[in-house]
């Protein structure tokens, strides 16, 4: 198909600008380093639009269903006859629309930052990282094949480590990118593992063949998998498990989201780009790539369904009680992805029951906007106050009419009110969860009126509350930062419009759907109660939310506490890992690794000084080692002869 070839420059445009900015930019094009690194994405978000629309609108469909189209393919490494990891370009309807998620969301914040980062002394090597993690998300979304996938998974994390800790002078930004590097890593090891466990027994790495031949039950993998068993679960359970591990280390999900809040030590755009679109939903985008699969085991299904729904309700608790308007956002972030992940647990893969995974993806869209949308005003009111902490906000309606207008908006949509983006496909979500499970629809609806009062708590805060004292030169921002809150601010409004079930499905096909006025009642009149709580609590200065608080008890202090989780990680870490298992290997590495290395030296030095005789450099003494070793030969060959 090489009418398609032109969609490998998507990434590559990322990639060349994270070349020339990170050789040239900090010595040659400093001030110039922003245009450079928008224009490449301003690139890749054209030619992800042109690829939209022919795959959608002109030769993406056969009959009633799209198809899996493979423009781009080498083998580059061989290892059998069947296995081997290819670089390929893969389109279908979800790496189609996550090309256009990444690279138009990428670039509001490519604008965004040319105002927020200016006269930062490493300009050039924040768009060099911003490049180098765009083209790893996009190459991700395209890869067809498993390995090549996690290559730019780990290159997703390295480039996430770099930005999450761009202020490496700040040791709290440092403790932050190692955080998150170090707990996804391990998570990443499960996913590696899975990989091996499903090439083994799937006999191939593609993922188009792998899916084709684990998503049948008569295929002899498929049953070689379900034979094969460990500790109660099939080698299929096990890869899966594994895989998802992956996933929801990089979507934070429970119990490994430690790291999301952590990671808001990094600029605010870059929050904007990690935990908006990209790195947080690559664990979403990794089950509903192989899904088909994961669809084939029920138990695991289970699993994504409790941690997804759990998440969901444990993010957005933690979220009523922050003060730090990014660490709201973030536990957001980790709400919304929980609500992806259930959304796709409660799916099935054909017909009207794919419709939870239909919505997940109709979720990661229109979340995409709203939430990049919510991370750039809050730059934009960081920027304003310089400071993170609601406390020091208030009042700021008046003084920044774009930015509270726009953060309105995200709001809205996030609550799921009509008629904003978000209303649309939290909508399908709660249909999906309806007709599959009550209990985590019950859970799902209260998430969402909490959802609506911890954003509207944060929305008050900020914007009314109290006379804003604040006063600075450059008002509400450049053009550059104005311009992407108004373009995802319609996006936001616009976005829950499109039919998105014509598009994307869990077996290619469109899936009729409808808005059901009745079903919708519960949630959207919870979300407007939990608004008009929000009003009564934060609009103006009083002492009901402190009275609350107290009220609460220890719920409260828990839930500000963020549950104690990060203690329970640090006490597992440093009283049970630390000296049970580091101080024993250490002990090993210095005493027998080191110390077998020192005795292996120490002889071979006591052997050198024993025999450094033997060259002197005296010639006498040569001349009698050689007369010497002539009259042994000879006796020798004279005792041979008798």
């Amino acid at each position: 198909m090489s009418n398609y070839a032109y969609v490998i420059w998507i990434p590559l445009l990322p990639l060349l600008s994270f070349i020339v900015l990170g050789l040239f930019g900090r010595r040659y094009i400093r001030t110039a380093s922003g245009t450079v690194g928008a224009l490449a994405l301003l690139g890749s978000t054209v030619l992800s639009l042109m690829a939209a629309r022919q795959y959608f609108f002109v030769d993406g469909k056969t009959a009633d269903t799209y198809r899996q189209i493979i423009p781009f393919k080498f083998e580059w490494l061989h290892f059998s006859s069947q296995v081997s990891i290819d670089m390929s370009v893969i389109i279908d309807p979800i790496s189609v629309m996550m090309l256009v998620v990444v690279s138009f969301v990428s670039l509001m914040v490519h604008l965004f930052s040319l105002g927020y980062m200016k006269g930062e002394e490493r300009f050039a090597t924040y768009y060099a990282f911003l490049g180098l993690f765009t083209f790893s998300m996009l190459g991700l979304v395209l890869s067809g094949n498993l390995f090549q996938v996690y290559i730019f998974w780990e290159l997703v994390g390295v480039s996430s480590f770099l930005l999450i800790g761009y202020y490496f002078s700040k040791p709290s930004a440092v403790a932050a990118a190692k955080k998150a590097f170090i707990v996804t890593r391990f998570a990443d090891l499960g996913f590696l593992i899975g990989i091996l466990v499903l090439a083994f027994y799937g006999g191939t790495l593609d993922i188009t063949e792998l899916i084709h031949r684990l998503s049948s039950p008569q295929s002899p993998q498929f049953l070689a998998m379900a034979s094969a068993g460990f500790l109660g679960l099939t080698a299929l359970s096990w890869a899966l498990v594994l895989v998802f591990i992956g996933g929801a280390g990089k979507s934070a999900m429970f119990p490994l989201h430690i790291w999301l809040p952590d990671a808001m030590e990094g600029p605010t755009p870059v929050s904007a780009l990690i935990h908006a679109a990209t790195m947080v939903v690559a664990g979403v985008y990794l089950v509903a790539r192989l899904f088909p699969v994961f669809s084939m085991d029920a138990a695991v299904m289970q699993l994504i369904t409790w941690v997804g729904a759990f998440s969901a309700l444990l993010a957005a608790i933690i979220a009523c009680t922050q003060t730090d308007i990014k660490r709201v956002l973030a536990y957001s972030t980790m709400s919304q992805i929980g609500y992806m992940m259930f959304a796709l647990g409660v799916a099935k893969i054909d017909g009207e029951q794919g419709l939870g995974y239909m919505a997940a993806m109709f979720h990661l869209f229109t979340h995409a906007f709203f939430k990049s949308l919510l991370f750039l005003c809050a730059g934009a009111v960081i920027h304003f106050v310089h400071s993170n902490e609601m406390n020091d906000m208030g009042g700021l309606r008046k003084k920044m009419p774009l930015t509270h207008l726009a953060f309105l908006i995200a709001c809205l949509a996030i609550a799921g009110i009509p008629p904003f983006s978000g209303f649309f496909s939290k909508e399908e979500i709660l249909t999906a969860a309806w007709h599959s499970n009550k209990l985590v629809f019950g859970i799902g609806l209260f998430t969402a009126a909490l959802t609506a009062f911890y954003m509207f708590r944060l929305y008050f805060s900020i914007f009314w509350q109290k006379e804003s004292q604040h006063h600075n030169d450059h008002g509400e921002g450049t053009v550059s930062m104005k311009l992407p809150l108004a373009v995802l601010a319609v996006c936001t409004i616009a976005a829950g419009l499109i039919p998105f079930a014509h598009y994307v499905s869990a077996d290619g096909k469109p899936l009729e759907t409808s808005i059901d006025l009745g079903f919708s009642a519960a949630p959207v009149v919870l979300s407007v109660l939990a608004i008009l709580i929000a009003m009564r609590f934060y609009k103006t200065e009083n002492e009901r939310s402190a009275k609350f608080a107290a009220a609460a008890g220890g719920l409260y202090r828990g839930a500000k506490r963020k549950f104690y989780i990060d203690e329970l990680y640090l006490f597992v870490t440093k009283k049970i890992i630390f000296p049970l298992v580091g101080q024993p290997a250490a002990w090993i590495d210095r005493n027998i690794v080191d110390g077998s290395m020192n005795l292996l030296a120490t002889v071979t030095a006591a052997v050198s000084n024993r025999i450094k005789g033997l060259q002197s450099g005296k010639v006498q003494a040569y001349a009698l080692y050689f007369f010497g070793g002539i009259a042994a030969l000879t006796i020798f060959f004279i005792y041979l002869w008798k």
